[in-house]
């Protein structure tokens, strides 16, 4: 197709898929659940085992740096997302940062106590409210469709998915921020589906609280750390809870009583995974004077041209996500009743797309590793697998336990 031809030619970014392993074959649109290896992750972690654990042991602590990697690696990270530096620490989980968001949150507005939240946000978002809800009488979570137009006075916290992990459909920051505010809310964005593959800008929007992990558009590495951000503004004012030693103002004075960091460590809590830190700094050096309109731009022209062809070879699928690419992510979701085993035999033919319950097939397009041609071909394997109905073989129907 000279059409994708042509893009490939003229992209600004295609050195970038050296950078990565990709199996010989393989066309990956999962970088929304997991994101490739850099190539440069194994020289990092070799360092970080065989010399700093392995040789240098518990001195690296210092000589390594490995205590201050939370606030270092998360000022690049603050450059990706919109914020500043001291603004963003590299800690625990999404689920784990989020609950602490949402107290600090509510710490903001203690005369208010009601979350907002989305229907259909992402499941395990809600599930941290519940927990929330549970550890605190009193709270209430109201569960709703249209956020900026139901945030009243009696919200104290807004709970917004930056990207809806089903359909891609991306949420308007500045309008939802502005509308919490003038409300008087505290708003908490999820960054998952949005961290590193387009422009987020925090601070212009005057976003308040953020929450995000980096093993999807990061490529960090499975189970990477995830990340929190907050606002300078709120630093002095601010409180989480759970108090562990590492958010300590003055950690090894061994202090029997609890006195928080000042700044942005005051988010941390206990020992971090040094050896998922250090590969982690391998995806953030891809990102090193990277131009996120440029990026997005390419993820736009990806995900277009994706739904054109599907559209025009493959018209039993229903597209699922918006036409218009300013108001996705980075992914296209179609829907189709048989959409599991369809996602397994695209799998087995070496395109790699994702599940979710009911009936969505995702593909998640990281600008940073794909083609236009990569595009091109796999809709060509969809095309055939649907035409010859391959995904009916009884291979395909049984579930494994992820899917």
């Amino acid at each position: 197709m000279q059409k994708a031809v042509d893009l490939d030619n003229s992209d600004p970014l295609a050195h970038l898929r050296e950078m990565f392993f990709l199996p010989e074959g393989m066309i990956y649109f999962d970088g929304n659940s997991l994101g490739a290896m850099p190539k440069a992750a194994l020289g990092i972690i070799n360092e970080a085992t065989q010399q700093e654990w392995a040789s240098d042991l518990i001195t690296s602590w210092n000589k390594a740096g490995w205590f201050d990697l939370p606030t270092r690696y998360g000022d690049r990270l603050a450059a990706i997302i919109g914020a500043d530096a001291g603004e963003v620490v590299i800690c625990d989980s999404t689920s784990i940062n989020l609950y602490k968001a949402l107290f600090a949150g509510l710490s903001l507005r203690p005369d208010r106590h009601v979350i907002l939240a989305e229907k259909n946000s992402f499941p395990t978002d809600l599930y941290m409210v519940e927990g929330a809800l549970a550890a605190r009488p009193g709270l209430e979570m109201r569960l709703v469709e249209d956020l900026a137009g139901t945030i009243d006075e009696s919200v104290a916290v807004v709970l917004v998915n930056h990207v809806d992990y089903r359909s891609g459909r991306l949420a308007d920051v500045a309008l939802i921020t502005a509308r919490a505010h003038e409300m008087g809310a505290v708003v908490i964005w999820d960054l998952c589906h949005s961290a590193g593959i387009l422009p987020v800008e925090l601070n212009l929007h005057g976003a308040d609280l953020a929450i995000g992990c980096t093993y999807k558009y990061l490529n960090g590495g499975p189970g990477s750390p995830a990340f929190i951000y907050c606002a300078a503004k709120h630093l002095p004012h601010v409180s989480q809870p759970l108090s562990g030693w590492w958010g300590h103002e003055k950690p090894f004075d061994f202090d029997t009583g609890y006195a928080p960091d000042a700044g942005i460590r005051k988010f941390l809590c206990g020992t971090q995974p040094i050896l998922s830190f250090r590969a982690l700094e391998a995806a953030l050096d891809v990102f090193d004077g990277l131009d996120m309109a440029v990026l997005r731009a390419k993820s736009c022209s990806l995900s277009a041209l994706f739904i054109e062809l599907v559209q025009a070879k493959v018209p039993s699928l229903a597209l699922a996500s918006p036409t218009d690419a300013a108001q996705r992510g980075s992914q296209v979701s179609f829907s189709h009743p048989q959409a599991y085993p369809i996602v397994q035999a695209l799998i087995e033919r070496g395109v790699v797309g994702d599940f979710r319950m009911p009936d969505i097939l995702r593909f998640g397009f990281s600008p940073l590793y794909l083609s236009h041609m990569d595009v091109v071909r796999a809709v060509d394997i969809l095309q055939e697998i649907m035409e010859s109905e391959a995904w009916n073989a009884p291979r395909f129907q049984a579930r494994g336990a992820v899917t």
